[in-house]
């Protein structure tokens, strides 16, 4: 779903930019050769992993999957979806937009191995997507993916759920 028209477009109508706390979810996508993707973002250019905000009804599953295909073309079962990790942490999870706009995000995060369809970034979110080799990654990334890029690698080192 584009923003305008997205439950926090509509929350945004009334407060403007104040400060939203936003549930939602973000997904690392592993292809059968340990590539992961990533996606430049429209709205500042930087590199990030596919996820987004929560909109009513739905799980943190069903966001992670709804956000996948609507920025990527990939579709995912929300049930073969790994959580690793939450970030929830106001340091380091709150966003502010070019705009002026914010936003502290609590996401679940999620690996994804099996998926259908084929790369198509969707024009409105994303510049660009690529797989990138194992243990590369773009050399601007989003803060917060970064984050959640370490909490990987933690979890792929450890097996443990990361918690932030």
């Amino acid at each position: 779903m584009a923003f305008e028209g997205s439950y926090t477009w509509q929350l945004r109508q009334v407060v403007g930019d104040r400060l939203l706390l936003m549930p939602g979810a973000q997904v690392v996508v592993v292809d059968d050769q340990d590539r992961v993707l990533f996606q430049q973002r429209t709205d500042s250019g930087l590199w990030d992993l596919p996820g987004g905000a929560a909109e009513p009804g739905m799980s943190f599953r069903e966001t992670a999957a709804q956000e996948l295909l609507e920025e990527s073309g990939l579709q995912v079962d929300p049930d073969d979806l790994i959580p690793f990790g939450s970030l929830s942490e106001g340091a380091l999870h709150t966003i502010t937009y070019p705009n002026g706009d914010r936003l502290q995000c609590f996401a679940l995060l999620f690996e994804a191995r099996q998926w259908t369809g084929h790369l198509n970034p969707g024009a409105d979110e994303v510049i660009q997507a690529r797989f990138f080799e194992a243990g590369e990654t773009p050399q601007t990334l989003q803060p917060q993916t970064q984050v959640v890029w370490d909490m990987y690698a933690a979890y792929r080192a450890t097996g443990l759920f990361q918690a932030r």
